[in-house]
């Protein structure tokens, strides 16, 4: 498995093998931010398919709670894996941890992520990263139904936030 920023040539073959029906998170939505400065996306490849996709959203979260806990804090959000059968594999983890390493890149100390009330499984995965709950939020978002209806959703949720380790890297001299 690989793991690289998305692409616009990417966005076809996400809309094949993983349709999105978000209103704001969507593949092209998401590759928008990111050729605006706002945003990363990533995505997993195993054999030149794409198998699931992650946002590391570098203005961070918009729930007023959440950017009064933790100003300034990077979110990765949108984290999937997709098929299902392919979930419990290490593509998840492996996409955190790409992301932490793009924020270390940047020089940037945490990163931090929403987990739903009713995701335990997502949260023991989460903690098992070193990632620690730090605020309760609403998550709201609008996704559409299968025959284009739209469905507004509010979504108990915990922001977890991780420490990351940033060294300090020397300049060589030419």
């Amino acid at each position: 498995m690989r793991i690289a920023d998305c692409s616009v040539e990417d966005l076809a073959l996400l809309d094949r093998f993983m349709p999105s029906y978000s209103v704001d998170g969507n593949h092209r939505a998401r590759f928008a931010r990111q050729e605006a400065g706002g945003s990363t996306c990533l995505i997993p490849w195993l054999d030149d398919r794409p198998v699931g996709h992650a946002e590391i959203r570098w203005t961070g979260y918009a729930a007023p709670e959440v950017r009064a806990a933790r100003p300034g804090c990077p979110e990765l959000n949108g984290l999937f894996v997709w098929p299902g059968s392919l979930r419990s594999r290490g593509i998840g983890s492996a996409l955190v941890r790409a992301a932490e390493e793009r924020a270390i890149a940047r020089g940037i100390g945490l990163m931090g992520l929403g987990v739903g009330d009713d995701n335990p499984r997502a949260a023991a995965l989460y903690a098992r990263l070193g990632y620690r709950p730090t605020v309760a939020y609403v998550d709201r978002y609008a996704h559409l139904g299968s025959s284009g209806e739209r469905h507004e959703c509010a979504d108990p949720c915990v922001f977890l936030v991780k420490e990351l380790s940033v060294v300090e890297q020397s300049v060589r001299p030419s």
